[in-house]
């Protein structure tokens, strides 16, 4: 058979592609006033045991609860106490510290590469909280505060980045890709998107064996167009599995911004409703409504109705990691446009709202954290930094690899050994 006449088509229109751009380039002024943010306290709160179907409104709207006056307000109000208040602020404090300080190490030289997590870490402090000290997380690397929050030991953090003596992980991982199995912090994975299938494996597992804990996965807005993504959500909506799967959609994935992923079309939380899963879509700035978000997700979980993907809505004020310059693709004054404000001043004005925090306090607690982190850091690098690492017990290399050394393998480790020691 032969083809059609060119000729017979000459009057359609052409077909086209469409490339996503984002709204603000450098140099441009940022105008988030398109976006659509809900009051405080508007979006209605479904049952936990409610079928999947009725949370759906809810992957469009936005779970918020501090107002603008710093109050909560709504249905979503999870009425914590004071101390759980002040400990979520402390422990956001603390992470911002730290990650000032990491940040600076290794402008030093002190370590090849970290990555912050700024203007989000009421998202991981606030799950933390939120979760039984005995339920898993399987992070990205975004998600530091959730090992803070459960009070793993800065300096241990710190050996990690250093990849020096003091190192549980022997150098084996990026230096801020952190495994603490007791404190339910499983190994950090560069490849995206790996988080969600091992969470819900995970909790699979749990359920098979009639266990009590639940799990929660992380990726990135980036992440939810990977494979891995729609592997793990058929899984988990086929097996109604024990499961909470958090995206953190910052706005930009290394240098694509989230419309790569898809956002222009729909939230990210709606690909919830094409799963028949639960779904929320949450403000990531507001650390109330985290917690909220969280509780209920992990409530619904323990009951056996089912996962939840929940959208944290938020955005990456710094860059992507040490290695990226974010100047050379959004404007430099987009952080502070953004409209859902700075996490720990949200939170630490609904404290003062309430009558329960001040300035003074919170100065005194901000100089406490700092020398915490300072004397973490002077502990951490007297046992050395990464680049006098390598040279000590070289061999170690080759170890954990394989359960018995093959022979070429020895051979080598035999060598490097020598080597080293010349």
């Amino acid at each position: 058979m032969s083809n059609r006449d060119p000729s017979l088509r000459r009057n359609a229109p052409h077909l086209e592609l469409h490339v996503p751009e984002p709204a603000f380039r450098p140099g441009d002024t940022p105008d988030f006033s398109s976006l659509t943010i809900p009051a405080a306290g508007s979006t209605p709160r479904a049952d936990t045991a409610a079928p999947a179907a009725e949370t759906h409104p809810l992957t469009t709207a936005l779970v918020r609860v501090l107002g603008d006056d710093g109050k909560p307000v709504g249905a979503w109000d999870p009425k914590l106490d004071v101390d759980t208040l002040r400990k979520m602020l402390r422990d956001m404090v603390t992470v911002r510290i730290f990650d000032d300080r990491m940040y600076r190490a290794q402008r030093q030289g002190k370590t090849s590469f970290y990555m912050k997590c700024t203007g989000e870490e009421a998202i991981a402090v606030a799950a933390a909280a939120a979760l039984s000290a005995e339920d898993m997380h399987f992070p990205t690397y975004r998600q530091q505060g959730l090992l803070i929050a459960r009070g793993y030991p800065l300096t241990e953090m710190m050996c990690q980045i250093y990849s020096n003596k003091g190192d549980k992980l022997r150098g084996r991982q990026l230096p801020i890709m952190y495994s603490d199995k007791r404190h339910g912090f499983f190994s950090i994975s560069g490849n995206l998107a790996t988080q969600f299938p091992q969470a819900v494996g995970w909790a699979m597992g749990a359920a098979i064996k009639g266990d009590s804990r639940i799990c929660m996965g992380w990726v990135g807005d980036g992440a939810t167009a990977e494979g891995d993504f729609h592997s793990a959500m058929t899984f988990a909506a086929v097996y109604n599995v024990p499961v909470i799967l958090a995206t953190v959609n910052n706005q930009w994935a290394i240098s694509s911004f989230s419309g790569i992923a898809g956002a222009e079309r729909a939230t990210f939380a709606q690909r919830a409703v094409g799963y028949g899963i639960a779904g929320l879509r949450v403000d990531g700035n507001d650390a109330l409504a985290v917690y909220a978000a969280v509780k209920w997700a992990a409530e619904r979980a323990r009951s056996n109705h089912g996962p939840t993907l929940i959208e944290f809505f938020t955005y990456r004020a710094e860059g992507h990691s040490t290695s990226d310059d974010p100047s050379g693709y959004r404007p430099t004054n987009e952080a502070k446009a953004w409209p859902l404000g700075d996490p720990i001043e949200r939170l630490k004005a609904h404290l003062i709202a309430i009558g329960e925090w001040d300035d003074e306090r919170h100065s005194a607690m901000t100089a406490e954290c700092d020398e915490q982190v300072r004397a973490a850091q002077k502990e951490s690098e007297k046992l050395g930094i990464l680049p006098q690492q390598g040279e000590d017990d070289i061999g170690s290399m080759f170890d954990d690899v394989y359960a018995e050394v093959p022979w070429h393998l020895a051979e080598q480790r035999e060598q490097a050994v020598a080597e080293g020691g010349d």
